[in-house]
C-alpha cells in the first residue's frame, strides 16, 4: 500500500479522471447546444387539438413537461404563431383537457417578414381583382418573390448608391465653405460643378423612386387569404411571404431539402423580426473581420515586446517591473479595457482624426464614434498580454547555442533574431495567438462601448473606395447571443436562434483556432 502511494498513482488516476470528467462536460454541452440549435430548421409536423371546452388549436408541439404541483399531470407547449391575431406565440395546453389530436394535409406554415409564422388554410388567391386557382398558388408566390427581391436591390443597392454619393457631394461642398474664398473664380465653378452632379444624382433618384413604386403597386396586387384553425381571415401580401410549405405531406427529403434552405438562409441571409428569425451573416461577417484586424495588431506588438524584454533588455528591477505588468493585464476585466478603448481611441485619436481630416463632417463624428477599427485595437490590448508571455517562454525554450553558432558564423544580432529565433519561436507565437483568438471572439462587453451594435445598416467592407470602412459599426455573434437572449421582445422564440447562433461561434473559433493550430504543427516539423 505504501508503493501505492509513493508511486503517485491515485493522483495519476485522480487527474485523468478530472480530465475525462472535463471532457464529458464540454461534450455534453456541445451536444445540448447542437441538439437545440439543429433542430429549429426542421420542418416539423402541424398538429389540430379539440379541447374539451369545445375550442381549437393548430400549432407545432415544441415541448412536453410535467405541470409544476401536479405529479403525473403533464402539458405541451403549442407554437400556434398568428402573432397578429392572438398577441402571443406559445401556449400551453393541458393533456387532460385534450380531447382530439389530427394532422390535417391543407394545412399551411407562411413564414412572414413579420409576425413571424401563420398557420391556416388557403382559402382564396387573388391576382388583382381577379381570383385565382390555389393551384396557381406556388408559382405566384414564385414570381412575386422574385419582383420583391428586385425591389430590395433597387432599395439596397442602386439607391444606397445615389445616397452615398450624394453625402459624398454635400461634404465637398461643405469642405469648400470651410475654405473660405468663395467669391474666387475657381471655388465658384468647382460648386457649380458639384451643385449639378447633385442635382444629377437627385434626378436618378426620383426615377428610382418611381419605378420602386410602380414595383410595389405591381407587387401588391398579388395577395393570399388564409383561414385559421378558429374560422379567423386574414389576407397577405404575397411579398411578405419568406416561403409557404405543408408539412404534414412532405416527404423525407422534401423536408431536408428545406432544412438545408433554411440553414442556408440562417448563414448567408440578414437578420428580421427583433434579430430572431431571418440569417446572421453581418454577425458572422464582423466577427470574422474583427478577429483579423486584432491579430494584425496583437501579433507584431506582442512579438516585438516579446523580443525586446528576452533579447535587448538588460536584467534589472524595470525589467522585472513591466514583466510583473504584463503579467497583471492579462488578470484585468475587459469592461476596464472597454473604457479605456473609449477615452483613448475614439474620444482622444479618433476625435483629433476628425479634426484634421474631416472637419466637413462635424458635428457629425467619422471616426471619433465607435467603430470596428477601434473596437479591434481594445481587443488588441486586450490580448497582448498573452501574446507577450508565450512568445517570451518561446524564445527562453531557444538552445543558447544557436545564438552563439549564428553569431560565430559572422550574422548580426538583427540577422540571428530574424532568422534563428523568430522562425524557432514560431510555435509559441501561434500558440499565444490561438489563445487571443479564442478570448477575443467570445468578448462582449468592451464591444458594447467600442463600436458594435444590434443591428448594422451597411457591412465595414463594400465596392465603395476605400472598399474597407474601419470607422463603421458592426454586429457580433457574441453581442447577438447577448441581444437575442435578453434583450428580445419575444423570449420564447428567441431561444431556439440564441443556441443556433452559440453553436455557429464555437465553430467559427474552432474553425480559426484549427488554422493557426495546423501552421504551428507544420512550422514546429519544421523546426
Amino acid at each position: 500500500m505504501k508503493n501505492f502511494w509513493k508511486r503517485g498513482e491515485p493522483f495519476i488516476w485522480l487527474t485523468g479522471g478530472t480530465l475525462a470528467f472535463c471532457i464529458i462536460m464540454i461534450g455534453g454541452l456541445v451536444f445540448l447546444i447542437m441538439l437545440k440549435g439543429l433542430g429549429i430548421f426542421w420542418p416539423a409536423m402541424l398538429v389540430q387539438l379539440t379541447l374539451k371546452d369545445g375550442s381549437q388549436l393548430m400549432g407545432q408541439i415544441i415541448g412536453r413537461e410535467e405541470i409544476p404541483q401536479l405529479p403525473d399531470h403533464y402539458r405541451l407547449q403549442l407554437k400556434i404563431g398568428n402573432r397578429d391575431l392572438y398577441g402571443l406565440d406559445f401556449k400551453w395546453v393541458k393533456e387532460d383537457q385534450i380531447l382530439k389530436q389530427t394532422y390535417t394535409d391543407e394545412a399551411f406554415v407562411f413564414e412572414r417578414l413579420e409576425w413571424g409564422n401563420l398557420y391556416g388554410f388557403i382559402k382564396e388567391l387573388r391576382q388583382g381583382e381577379q381570383k385565382r386557382s390555389r393551384s396557381r398558388f406556388k408559382l405566384l408566390l414564385k414570381e412575386t418573390q422574385q419582383l420583391y427581391q428586385r425591389i430590395k436591390s433597387i432599395e439596397k443597392k442602386e439607391i444606397g448608391d445615389i445616397n452615398y454619393n450624394l453625402e459624398k457631394l454635400r461634404l465637398k461642398i461643405r469642405e469648400l465653405q470651410l475654405k473660405g474664398n468663395l467669391d474666387s473664380p475657381y471655388t465658384k465653378a468647382q460648386l457649380q460643378k458639384l451643385n449639378h452632379r447633385i442635382q444629377e444624382q437627385k434626378e436618378r433618384y426620383n426615377q428610382k423612386e418611381e419605378e420602386l413604386r410602380i414595383l410595389y403597386e405591381k407587387a401588391a396586387q398579388n395577395k393570399i387569404v388564409v383561414a385559421t384553425i378558429d374560422g379567423r381571415i386574414k389576407e397577405i401580401p404575397l411579398f411578405y411571404i419568406v416561403r409557404a410549405y405543408q408539412p404534414n405531406v412532405m416527404s423525407w427529403w422534401e423536408k431536408f431539402g428545406l432544412y438545408i434552405s433554411k440553414l442556408w438562409e440562417f448563414i448567408a441571409g440578414d437578420p428580421r423580426e427583433a434579430n430572431t428569425e431571418g440569417g446572421i451573416f453581418p454577425a458572422i461577417f464582423g466577427t470574422v473581420m474583427m478577429v483579423f484586424i486584432m491579430s494584425f495588431a496583437t501579433m507584431p506588438l506582442g512579438v516585438i515586446a516579446a523580443l525586446y524584454l528576452r533579447e535587448y533588455a538588460k536584467e534589472g528591477l524595470l525589467v522585472r517591473i513591466v514583466r510583473i505588468s504584463v503579467n497583471n493585464l492579462a488578470g484585468v476585466p475587459s469592461i476596464v479595457f472597454g473604457v479605456f478603448g473609449l477615452g483613448f481611441f475614439i474620444y482622444f485619436i479618433g476625435g483629433t482624426i476628425d479634426q484634421v481630416f474631416f472637419s466637413e463632417a462635424l458635428p457629425a463624428p467619422t471616426f471619433g464614434t465607435g467603430g470596428i477599427l477601434w473596437a479591434s485595437l481594445t481587443l488588441a490590448l486586450l490580448t497582448v498580454p498573452v501574446v507577450i508571455v508565450t512568445t517570451e517562454e518561446g524564445l527562453a525554450s531557444i538552445p543558447m547555442t544557436l545564438r552563439e553558432a549564428s553569431l560565430a558564423l559572422g550574422a548580426t544580432k538583427w540577422q540571428t533574431t530574424w532568422r534563428v529565433l523568430l522562425p524557432s519561436a514560431m510555435p509559441a507565437i501561434l500558440t499565444g495567438l490561438i489563445l487571443a483568438v479564442a478570448r477575443a471572439a467570445g468578448e462582449v462587453a468592451p464591444l458594447m462601448i467600442t463600436g458594435v451594435v444590434k443591428l448594422a445598416p451597411s457591412l465595414p467592407l463594400d465596392k465603395h473606395f476605400p472598399f474597407i470602412h474601419p470607422e463603421r459599426k458592426f454586429m457580433h455573434l457574441g453581442f447577438h447571443i447577448y441581444d437575442v437572449g435578453f434583450q428580445s421582445p419575444n423570449v420564447e422564440a428567441a431561444k431556439p436562434m440564441v443556441y443556433t447562433t452559440t453553436l455557429l461561434l464555437i465553430v467559427i473559433i474552432i474553425c480559426l483556432n484549427l488554422t493557426a493550430i495546423i501552421i504551428r504543427n507544420k512550422l514546429r516539423k519544421k523546426y
